[in-house]
């Protein structure tokens, strides 16, 4: 399966925030959306980086509470992993795992399109193995 086949299911929604965001601002609509990060972009469509939560425990681990005063540029991760619309699922699993990541930008003609976390990921491989054994079954009870 390609990645615009699970945008296409789950939807191309992206939550971005300016650079400037506060991270406090940062932590609710992280909350707010119930999503594990959120793309730090001027205009929902280029990519400036990417803040996570595990970019703010770091934060608050290494300055504390005052660290919500700070900005998502302070504590955004400048050098994002993307993945593009044709780009098979196995593909990110491959990718994600690699550079450590849960969440990865698509990009497609130069332009923010949706992402993927590893929650989509998971369901889609595991979509695709409930599929398979649907179909072993059937195989074997016709045989």
């Amino acid at each position: 399966m390609k990645v615009a086949q699970i945008l296409k299911a789950k939807g191309s929604d992206i939550a971005t925030v300016p650079a400037t965001t506060s991270v406090a601002e940062v932590v609710r609509k992280l909350k707010e959306r119930r999503v594990g990060a959120l793309v730090v972009s001027p205009d929902g469509q280029s990519i400036d980086g990417i803040v996570s939560e595990r970019d703010v425990v770091r934060g608050l681990a290494e300055q504390g509470g005052r660290v919500l005063e700070s900005t998502a540029a302070n504590l955004m991760t400048r050098s994002v992993v993307t993945c593009g619309p044709d780009d098979r699922v196995a593909e990110l699993m491959a990718l994600m795992t690699e550079h450590r990541i849960r969440h990865l930008p698509v990009v497609a003609d130069g332009r923010l399109a949706g992402i993927i976390s590893i929650g989509d990921v998971v369901k889609n491989r595991v979509d695709e193995l409930e599929n398979e054994a649907g179909a072993l079954r059937e195989y074997i009870a016709a045989s």
